[in-house]
Parts: structure tokens; C-alpha cells; sequence
């Protein structure tokens, strides 16, 4: 017979929660209106130059703007409280929209690199000023949005897929403004597409990173930062616990990290005290902050014989 115990976060820290979940909401907003402004300023000015890297600077622009939508609605949708068959909420669409995100960066660097391909045989004569303007205004604009999304985002993998997204932004308008100098300065035409092949290289090693860890949380993964074998000793360490069984932890969505676990211990008097502490150190070691767990005071698992069973049984 096992005694399962669920945690919850405490009144304080749900209305933290309810509160930082405005504060992003409000960020992704305001990101994402700053950028879809300064990707029309940058169409409008390549037209009116028929610049072709100011117009390509804007479409892939746009697909960031794309992507921090995506970021965006995410944040938006993971407020739904839970329903009866979204039992955990929406809150997993946060997991989903860097996977996204990491994909829109991959097709934007290898496009970009194509592009620069193309452009060696014949560099196009392209106006310099204007390219250097207009890129300048970039950098101001997306270091000022990553600004806004820089709280949380080496823990929320939304948050840094949009920041990473508006670093790589700035790194291109950085290197547009250092080549538009150099076509400006000494007449060098080939800056142009040699500077958007190491843009696409940088931006994809990025996004590479982005790409496994965003899949790696859609699949459940264990979260980066937690040694599942130091959680799995931390539980078969605590008083009268003498094995630990279907230990499962994975993300919830930003800032949310799940457990369930399974303890056999025999002599289970002070179960309440018991989990209470085990749910205090499991949220302050290792920021899991939504256990669940099964005490069992017999050696047997009822459990473990069902997973021994043939699929289908």
C-alpha cells in the first residue's frame, strides 16, 4: 500500500508567480511592437535604396519578430489556469515556442549563408550611408529589447530564446554597420557577403544549442542544472527510506520543475513531517518546486510489476 503526497507552491510564492507571468507578458509585448516598427523603418529604407542587404536585414527581421510573437503568445497562453483536461494549465507552451524559435534561427542562418554564397561571384554595389544609418539604429533597438527580457532568461527558456534571438539580431546589424564602413572607406564590396556568412555561422552555432535544449525540454528531459543521481542519493539518504524507485523529473514550463518518486519506507509514523521536509529541501537544493511523492511501507511495488508487463496487457 503506498501514501502519495503532492506539493504545492506556497500562497506567496503563486502570487510571485501570477506576477512575474505579467511582467513577461508585458516584455514579449513591447519587444516584439519595437522590433515589427524597426523592421518596416528598415523595408521602407531598403526599397526606397533598393538595397538588397537592408531588405534581407528586414525579412530576416521579420522572422524574429515572428519568432518573439511566438514567445509572446506563449507567455500569454501558459496564464490559462488549469481545466479538467489541461490538468498542468498551459503552461508547457513555453517548452514548445524556443523549439520554434531555434528552428526560425537555424533557417535564417543557413539562408543567409546561401545569400552570402551567391554574392561572392558578384558583390552588388549597395549605397553604404544608409546601410550604416539604419543598422546602427539596429543595434540600439535590439540590445534595448534584450534589455527588456534579460530578468529570468538564464533560467526561463523562453525568455533566453528571445534574448538570444536579440543578441544575434544586434551582432548582424553590428557587422552590417562595420561593413558598410568598409564599403564606404576603400570601396570593398566583398565585405558585404563575407560579413553575412560569418554572421549565419555564429547565429547557427547558437541556435544549435537553443534547438537541443528547447527538444531536449519538449521531451521531457531531465532540466539542465539537475543531477537526477544526486536527487535519486539526496531521497535514499533521508531517515527510514530503504529504496527509491520511478524517480521522473522534467520541466513544467519556465521556472516550474516537476518530480514524482517512489520511496519504500517501512516504519512511516511522521509521514506529514516527512514530506514536508523532503518538499522544503527538494524546492531550495534543487529548485524542484512540484513534487509528487509515493510512500510505501511494503518492499513490494505494485507498480513495478505493471511496468514488467507485456505491452498491452
Amino acid at each position: 500500500m503506498g501514501l502519495a503526497h503532492h506539493h504545492d507552491d506556497h500562497p506567496h510564492q503563486g502570487h510571485h508567480g501570477h506576477s512575474h507571468g505579467a511582467s513577461t507578458t508585458r516584455a514579449f509585448a513591447v519587444v516584439t511592437l519595437i522590433n515589427l516598427a524597426y523592421t518596416a523603418l528598415e523595408a521602407g529604407y531598403g526599397f526606397t535604396t533598393n538595397s538588397l542587404a537592408l531588405l534581407s536585414d528586414a525579412l530576416h527581421n521579420l522572422g524574429d519578430v515572428l519568432g518573439l510573437a511566438l514567445a509572446w503568445g506563449a507567455a500569454v497562453i501558459a496564464k490559462r489556469p488549469p481545466t479538467a483536461r489541461h490538468t498542468y494549465g498551459w503552461r508547457r507552451a513555453t517548452l514548445l515556442s524556443p523549439l520554434a524559435n531555434a528552428l526560425l534561427l537555424v533557417a535564417f542562418s543557413g539562408a543567409l549563408g546561401w545569400e552570402a554564397i551567391r554574392r561572392f561571384s558578384a558583390p552588388p554595389e549597395i549605397p553604404a550611408l544608409p546601410v550604416i544609418v539604419v543598422a546602427a539604429i539596429g543595434i540600439a533597438v535590439n540590445l534595448g529589447a534584450a534589455w527588456f527580457v534579460r530578468e529570468g532568461h538564464a533560467h526561463d527558456l523562453n525568455r533566453r530564446g528571445a534574448f538570444l534571438h536579440l543578441m544575434a539580431d544586434a551582432a548582424v546589424s553590428l557587422a552590417a554597420v562595420i561593413a558598410g564602413l568598409g564599403m564606404l572607406w576603400f570601396g570593398w564590396e566583398w565585405l558585404d557577403p563575407i560579413t553575412g556568412l560569418l554572421i549565419g555561422a555564429v547565429v547557427a552555432v547558437g541556435s544549435f544549442g537553443l534547438l537541443r535544449e528547447s527538444f531536449n525540454a519538449a521531451m521531457d528531459a531531465v532540466p539542465r542544472g539537475i543531477d537526477q543521481a544526486e536527487v535519486h542519493a539526496f531521497l535514499a539518504s533521508q531517515p527510514g527510506v530503504t529504496a527509491v524507485h520511478h524517480l521522473h523529473i522534467w520541466s513544467l514550463g519556465a521556472g516550474e520543475v516537476a518530480m514524482t518518486a517512489h520511496l519504500v519506507r517501512p516504519d512511516d509514523h511522521d509521514h506529514d513531517t516527512f514530506i514536508d521536509h523532503i518538499n522544503h529541501d527538494l524546492d531550495h537544493r534543487f529548485g524542484i518546486n512540484h513534487p509528487t511523492l509515493q510512500v510505501e511501507r511494503g518492499a513490494a511495488c505494485e507498480h513495478d510489476r505493471h511496468d514488467r508487463a507485456p505491452h498491452g496487457h
